[in-house]
């Protein structure tokens, strides 16, 4: 398999040509990618250029709204769906809130809706609030102790009350790749819908949204080396029976139908960056390909190898210690590279050792306060959570493993 030219994708990245930034290690990649050159060029030229109402008659507006056009009609294309089944929102927070207020309106008491203690907040506190409203909320509960998610114990929960199903692709905790497609067909079978959070799987490559099969999909741009905006997937089948949340002019229009805020014409446009960065990826390493999704396919495998060739000895050195509390599966196949780690120590106090070390790493709670708890960590303690992404080196990984080792000793 053709490898990662790590180099020529850390070119891309004004970061690692900071001179503030020099001899730091970043692995707190789950909390925020680095953003690549293309958006950053993309939203100065927007602020400089097209800073105007878009979609107007003059040069400038339709410039504009040309380039927030591209950036959803490309981005679509990677995910493998149509361009209008892709919005834009200030975060994924905040698309989760509107999307529930949808269902909140579209059920009704009698109805039921699956949430898993292995998310972020953000995929389900605000569907536990819809119990306020008679929605039965059942919780599809990970394994104490390896935080796994058995799709049997799903199966118990299904039945024809259940209307919607929400679960993460990958855990900001756990770390393990839930088995997405699989999880689709059980609840549609069921006669539920599915919403996936995407946000700790997407940074690791785009995924083949419309083989996956789900109607909703959700991931962070700021996570995905672009501007700090939400992308949603909503499926023609269901966005089109959904309540619409927008202004009631706009309910025709499937991207603006859960869009009820102005969208941020410059960070939209930026996103098509993210596009130009997997692209200059893919023509780098392949030959030339006019599929989007193929590229986009393309580029994922070459990120999920080289992270995974990464991973795998951080895990085996981590298996090797008896002082540490390897959260998620210890294959760096079934997982990706967000490790967290509970230790005798705060996370937050290991974090700040390893920053003397020059290894950027998060310790906390990370939002997952469920997870943790129902791991038996306190969440007040939190874990050390130790995460990166395709333009991590070998080195770094080597430094990381001798300054862990420090912290812990320590």
């Amino acid at each position: 398999m053709t490898r990662l030219d790590v180099e020529f994708a850390r070119a891309q990245f004004p970061a690692f040509a900071e001179p503030s930034l020099d001899g730091q290690a970043f692995f707190e990649n789950a909390g925020g990618s680095y953003t690549c050159a293309p958006v950053i060029d993309r939203l100065t030229r927007f602020y400089r250029t097209r800073k105007v109402q878009p979609y107007g008659v003059y040069p400038a507006s339709q410039a504009a709204g040309a380039e927030m056009d591209e950036a959803r009609d490309r981005l679509a294309a990677m995910l493998g769906v149509a361009s209008d089944e892709l919005s834009f929102g200030p975060s994924t927070t905040a698309n989760t809130y509107v999307l529930a207020q949808a269902f909140g309106e579209w059920l009704g008491p009698g109805d039921a809706i699956v949430v898993t203690d292995q998310d972020h907040e953000a995929n389900s506190g605000p569907w536990r609030k819809l119990a306020d409203a008679g929605i039965e909320i059942r919780e599809w509960c990970i394994d104490p102790d390896s935080g796994m998610l058995d799709p049997a114990d799903l199966a118990r929960l299904l039945d024809d009350r259940v209307r919607l199903v929400c679960f993460p692709h990958v855990s900001n905790i756990v770390g393990a790749v839930n088995p997405v497609a699989e999880v689709t067909v059980m609840a549609h079978d069921a006669g539920a819908v599915v919403c996936v959070d995407g946000v700790s799987y997407a940074p690791h490559g785009f995924p083949d949204v419309g083989a996956t099969g789900a109607d909703i999909y959700l991931f962070s741009a700021y996570k995905t080396f672009g501007p700090h905006q939400g992308l949603m997937v909503m499926r023609r089948a269901l966005g089109e029976r959904l309540p619409g949340q927008a202004h009631f002019f706009n309910q025709d229009v499937l991207y603006k139908r859960f869009t009820p805020a102005g969208p941020d014409h410059a960070q939209i446009a930026a996103c098509a960056g993210m596009a130009d960065y997997i692209d200059a990826l893919h023509d780098h390493h392949f030959a030339s390909e006019p599929d989007p999704a193929a590229r986009a396919r393309a580029v994922h495998d070459l990120m999920r190898d080289h992270e995974t060739r990464l991973l795998a000895p951080l895990l085996e050195h981590l298996r090797a210690r008896n002082d540490v509390r390897l959260i998620g599966p210890d294959r760096a196949e079934a997982r990706a590279p967000t490790v967290a780690l509970g230790c005798a120590r705060p996370g937050r106090e290991l974090a700040a050792a390893l920053a003397e070390d020059g290894i950027n790493a998060g310790g906390g709670d990370f939002y997952a306060r469920r997870a943790l708890s129902a791991l038996g960590i306190d969440p007040a303690h939190g874990a050390l959570r130790l995460s990166f992404v395709h333009y991590t080196t070998e080195d770094e990984v080597d430094r990381l493993r001798a300054a862990l080792d420090r912290a812990l000793s320590a």
